[in-house]
Formats: structure tokens, sequence, C-alpha cells
């Protein structure tokens, strides 16, 4: 791949505009005018609308969520890319701060049906890990040290020059007609939280290509939206076991109640937890469909195992759950829920008493399904603890484009 390609940064942005200055500021002071920017304001409230429409500069496209309601990076990764005119394009978050050498070092990886990754380096907000630098540069813009960073960058630029390894996580990079095939993100995990996980999944699932390079970085300030606000506030100080600090952050009411939803969701529709490697490679095993029979079925056993299959057939009053949890969910739980003694349906059916259903029985059994049936990989019917499953087919379910279509 060339080394040098316009391409357009893509900058979603909700109520962190100091953080966008930042970021944007870096990519000026990088390359001036040579790439393209668009910026999307999700209705925000800080000024943020108000000093893009003052910017006035031919490369940079903006865009504003008019409502009053949020819509969430979700929709608006999707609209920047359709605005962009490049044919490259890359999913910038709004604190992170980009280097002389991103584009370039990206790039030079870059190819059809392949998506780039950058490797951030963070302060202590997140738990280390390999894919990642953690050395604090400062956690607020005004702290930021600029010179300590950028030599920092130099010496790992030097040390990691053309090396790569597998996995992704933003920021990322890749063609735009790339994006359009795979469907874009999906609408379910709008307004946030698990968009960019269900997407890399599918990317994998289409055998893309998933390249980080190692020596393309940019300092990621570290959610600054709505998990983390402007003065971050230390929930407590977690001592890690190679000697350094882990400062957790207090998570916002808004993205704690987002991401109990979200994950529900994650799980109707993968019946797994978010999987991946220690590289952040994802990790998807085959997408059956799943039913079951739970005799013996409380209200808060029906809460806990709905998300995990496509149907599940009980012995218990379910009309409540099924009203309450429909207005938080974009799937059809009424179509989910039925008695037992109902025309059964699903390729895998597995029949248990709900009162010897034990945590471990949860943790070992029900998260892992997809994979124990995988493993087996026979039609038939067998045992496992407390568990009677019958496979009558071994047919996939196809997960590569979105349940829920966005604009693409």
């Amino acid at each position: 791949m060339a080394q040098y390609q316009r391409i357009t940064f893509i900058i979603p942005c909700r109520n962190n505009l100091k953080y966008l200055k930042q970021a944007v500021n870096s990519i000026e002071d990088c390359y001036g005018d040579t790439h393209d920017i668009v910026i999307l304001d999700d209705a925000s409230t800080d000024g943020t609308w108000e000093w893009l429409n003052g910017l006035n500069k031919s490369y940079i496209k903006i865009y504003r969520n008019g409502s009053n309601q949020r819509v969430g990076h979700t929709i608006l990764y999707d609209i920047g890319i359709r605005i962009a005119e490049t044919n490259i394009v890359s999913i910038l978050h709004s604190d992170m701060i980009v280097t002389q050498n991103y584009v370039k070092n990206m790039l030079k990886h870059l190819e059809p049906l392949s998506v780039v990754s950058a490797t951030r380096i963070e302060p202590p907000l997140h738990p280390p890990g390999p894919e990642k630098y953690v050395e604090n540069f400062g956690m607020e813009p005004e702290e930021f040290d600029k010179s300590a960073f950028q030599k920092f960058v130099y010496e790992k630029e030097y040390v990691m020059e053309d090396k790569t390894t597998q996995g992704i996580f933003a920021p990322w990079m890749l063609f735009k007609e790339d994006f359009v095939c795979i469907g874009g993100h999906d609408l379910l995990f709008a307004p946030m939280e698990l968009e960019d996980s269900d997407l890399f999944n599918r990317f994998h699932l289409q055998q893309y290509k998933l390249i980080q390079s190692r020596d393309a970085f940019v300092y990621h300030m570290t959610c600054r939206g709505s998990r983390f606000k402007d003065g971050i506030e230390i929930e407590k100080v977690i001592d890690l076991p190679d000697g350094t600090k882990w400062y957790k952050p207090k998570d916002s009411e808004e993205y704690t109640v987002l991401r109990q939803n979200k994950f529900r969701e994650w799980w109707r529709k993968w019946h797994t937890d978010v999987l991946h490697d220690e590289l952040m490679m994802p990790i998807v095993p085959n997408r059956y469909e799943t039913s079951f029979v739970v005799y013996n079925c409380s209200q808060q056993l029906l809460e806990i195992l709905e998300p995990w299959c496509d149907h599940i057939y009980v012995d218990c009053d379910y009309g409540q759950y099924t009203s309450l949890e429909e207005n938080k969910s974009m799937f059809k739980i009424s179509e989910k829920i039925h008695k037992i003694g109902d025309l059964m349906r699903g390729n895998v059916q597995i029949l248990f008493d709900g009162t010897k259903l034990k945590n471990e029985h949860y943790t070992q059994f029900i998260k892992n399904i997809p994979f124990i049936v995988q493993q087996t990989d026979s039609v038939g019917s067998f045992e496992w603890d407390i568990f009677q499953i019958h496979i009558l087919n071994l047919q996939t379910k196809d997960m590569v484009l979105p349940f829920f279509k966005n604009i693409f």
C-alpha cells in the first residue's frame, strides 16, 4: 500500500469539547490540511456545535444530531463514513491525540478486506494489556506532557518499526467500500456500548485481515464521553501484579444503565460474552438456534436465562417480564417466551429443572453452549450434569450482516 494517500478522520463527539479540540489540533499539527476530517456532534450542550461552526475550514465537514436525544456513536460512525469523500477512513475517538507518523504507519499495512488498528498509549485508567502501552502523559488536556509523549513515541517507533500483530480496537482504518460491504454498525447497540465489538466479530467472520500496526501511535485520554467525565473521579486504586497501579474511574450513571442493557442485547444476539484473545483478536463460536425448556422456572431465573437462547419454554407466568423487557430491547421478547407444552422450536434443545441450576452451571454451561455444541459436532442426545441436550441440526446462523440495519 502506498504510504501516502488522502484519508478521512471520522470523529463522533458528545459533550467533551476540550478533548475534541485537542484531537482536532493534533491532526492539524501533524498533517495540516492534507487529510479530511468529519466531526459528528451528538446533541452536545457544552458549546461543541458553536465551536464547530466557527472552524470554517474546507477540509473539515461537520454534522449535528439536531434532536434533544443522543443517537450514539453507532449511528454517527456510519453517517460520517457516508459523508467521507476519500476511499480510506479512519475512526478516531474524540479523546485521542494522533502522532506525526500515524497515517503513514497505518497505510503501509492496509489492503482491501483488511482493518488496521493503531497502538494506544493510555494513562492508567484501564488495566494494562499487551496490545497497548500504559504511560501517564496526563489524564486531562491541561496536564498533557506533549514533549515527553513525543519522545516516548519516537523511541517506540524505532523499536517497533514495521512490526504488526493480529487484533482490532479503536482507532482503526479501512477502505470505505469494505465498511459498506459489512453493513456498518448494528442499530441494536445504539446509542452506545458494544457497537464496535459486534462489528469486529463480523469483520472476523467475513475473514477480513485484522492487523495492529505496532508503530502507529495515538494517546488516548480514555473514554471521555459518556463513561468518564471532565475532571475524572477515581473510584479506587488497584495494585496490579506487575507492581503498577490501576486508577479505576467511576462510571457515569448513564453509562452504567446503558452497559447493563446492551450486554443483555449482546447475549441475545451472540449467545456468548464478548470474547477475544490477549491481543484483542475476536473469538467467535458458531451461532445455533437454541431453545431452553425450564421446569420449575421462576421470574428471577427467567430474567437470567432469556437472553442466552432464541426460545425459552417455562411453567411460570411471564407476562410482566415480557412487557417490561420488550420496552428495553429491539428483540421481540414476546416471540421468545412460551409455555411448556407449546410446539417446540430450535435446532439445539436443552431441558433442565430450574431449582437445580447453580451458579457454576450458568458460568460453565449456559455461557458456553455454542462452544459445547461446536465441539460435539454431531446430531444426537446426551446429558451434561442437570441438562438434557438434544442436537437436532447443526445448521448455523449467518451473523455477518447486522441484525438491525443502520444506514448501510
